[in-house]
C-alpha cells in the first residue's frame, strides 16, 4: 500500500508539473503582432513598422520597415524606405527579446498594448 501511495503521489506531482509547463504565458501570447511608431524632428520625419513572429521555442524574428523624409532648407524631401530583419531570442528570466546582431533589448507591455526598443515606444495595432 505504501509503495502504491508513493507511486501515485509521484505521478500526480509529475503530471502537475507537465500541466504547469504547458500553461500559456500571457506575455509570450501577446508578443507576436504588428507595432508602429512615428517620430519627427527638425531634420526628418519617420515611421516604423515592426512585425514580430515566433519562429520556434525562444527564437523570434522581427521584420522592420521604415519610411522617412529628410528635411533640408525647411522642405520635406521625397519619401524613402528601408527594411531590416532582426533575429531575436526570448529570455525566460528577463521576459524580453534580445536582438542578436546589435544586442537591442525589446520589452513588451501588454496592459498598454506597447513594446519598447530602447527608449522608442511602439503601439500594437494587430
Amino acid at each position: 500500500m505504501e509503495v502504491k501511495m508513493k507511486i501515485t503521489s509521484g505521478l500526480i506531482a509529475f503530471l502537475s508539473s507537465v500541466a504547469l509547463g504547458c500553461a500559456g504565458d500571457p506575455l509570450r501570447d501577446f508578443m507576436p503582432g504588428t507595432y508602429v511608431n512615428s517620430a519627427g524632428g527638425r531634420f526628418s520625419i519617420a515611421s516604423d513598422t515592426l512585425r514580430v513572429e515566433l519562429l520556434e521555442g525562444n527564437h523570434y524574428i522581427i521584420h522592420r520597415t521604415t519610411g522617412y523624409n529628410i528635411i533640408a532648407d525647411e522642405k520635406v524631401g521625397p519619401r524613402e524606405y528601408g527594411a531590416e530583419v532582426w533575429q531575436c531570442v526570448y529570455g525566460t528570466a528577463t521576459k524580453n527579446l534580445t536582438e542578436l546582431r546589435k544586442g537591442k533589448v525589446i520589452a513588451f507591455f501588454p496592459e498598454a498594448d506597447e513594446m519598447k526598443v530602447g527608449a522608442r515606444v511602439y503601439k500594437k495595432i494587430k
